[in-house]
């Protein structure tokens, strides 16, 4: 097994399948789009043809969804995906995100709750996408103010409970809209069948992939994570690489990588941040320089699949530092060239 190839392929960094970047979302299951800038370079780059118009468009239609979900974190999920996932993930996430708030000594009653909730989302009918600052704006009209922190946490809580979503795409500020109004209505279903659902889609464009990297990815309790890898053994093989179980999904291709490829990564992309483990692509001396202790991820370069040095997203031209000095990396100009194409399609 090479989990290198696999993971580049099915994660779509070599030889990207999809045209449309919602395709591409509803195929990872969810990405962390934590910076607000970059998520969409996390996109259009496992697209075959990257463009930030072609993401731009998908994102305003409401195809692609931005909202905090798995561990409370900021993540990307398909439109058709946001009911089950929200239902499936939205208890674990409110009590992580409630177990912040303690822990920054915040308290927010459920009469607080409730009353700051109706204002956000009769802010959001009245404006369609509207800011943080109209947020404050519409507060400080009913003689509220709090802190950027809380009313943080206000926002986050709205989305978890299916109010408030992603809005229009700007250059630099989230903006944020009515669910009812930016997702479609879809079925409901049961927990054991969105977990399953969630375990496909992971393992899917994930592997390989072990049981502590799913459960981590997810936010989902181990054991039901291990129980719903057990469901669907009839789609998973299991595979012993260095001593650890890792599971791949019969859809996966393993065929199609080639050497020599350089790839410009966002910050707190799936290739890492997806991974309970990062040493199969990350050698454990250079981890600080691709996130930190706290978890922070930093924009990172992979040469055939490996995290081998840094570079800067938003200059004019390529500014780039490998881990090692004198290593030199094939294709990086052809990298940057792919991703100022993006920039201005």
């Amino acid at each position: 097994m090479n989990p290198i190839a696999i993971r580049l392929l099915n994660q779509q960094l070599a030889s990207p399948v999809f045209s449309d970047p919602a395709d591409v979302v509803s195929h990872m299951g969810a990405i962390q789009a934590q910076e607000y800038r970059l998520m969409r370079w996390a996109v259009a780059m496992r697209t075959q043809k990257p463009s930030s118009q072609t993401f731009t468009k998908a994102y305003n239609e409401g195809r692609i969804i931005r909202l905090h979900l798995l561990r409370g974190t900021w993540q990307l999920v398909a439109d058709e995906d946001y009911a089950w996932m929200l239902q499936l993930c939205a208890p674990k996430s409110i009590s992580v995100i409630k177990g912040w708030m303690h822990s920054n000594g915040i308290d927010i009653p459920p009469k607080e709750l409730a009353s700051i909730s109706d204002i956000l989302c009769r802010t959001a009918e009245e404006k369609g996408s509207v800011t943080k600052e109209d947020f404050v704006e519409a507060l400080s009209h009913k003689g509220i103010t709090m802190d950027d922190h809380r009313l943080s946490y206000h926002i986050r809580m709205a989305e978890l409970n299916g109010l408030l979503c992603s809005g229009d795409l700007l250059p630099t500020k989230a903006t944020y809209s009515l669910a009812s109004r930016k997702v479609s209505p879809h079925p409901n279903t049961t927990n054991e069948d969105a977990l399953l659902m969630l375990t496909r889609k992971y393992f899917q464009s994930h592997s390989p992939a072990t049981l502590k990297d799913f459960a981590w990815w997810s936010g989902m309790n181990t054991g039901d994570c291990r129980k719903s890898i057990e469901t669907l053994s009839n789609e998973l093989q299991s595979e012993s690489w260095q001593g650890e179980k890792f599971y791949v999904h019969d859809s996966c291709r393993t065929r199609g990588f080639r050497k020599g490829q350089a790839l410009l990564m966002p910050s707190y992309d799936e290739y890492l941040i997806a991974y309970k483990s990062r040493d199969i692509v990350l050698p454990a001396e250079h981890s600080h320089r691709a996130h930190s202790n706290n978890g922070i991820f930093h924009p990172v370069i992979a040469h055939d699949g490996i995290i081998c040095g840094n570079w800067k997203p938003f200059g004019k031209k390529l500014e780039a530092t490998t881990f090692t000095p004198d290593m030199q990396i094939e294709n990086m100009n052809e990298a940057w060239r792919r991703y100022e194409q993006y920039q201005s399609t």
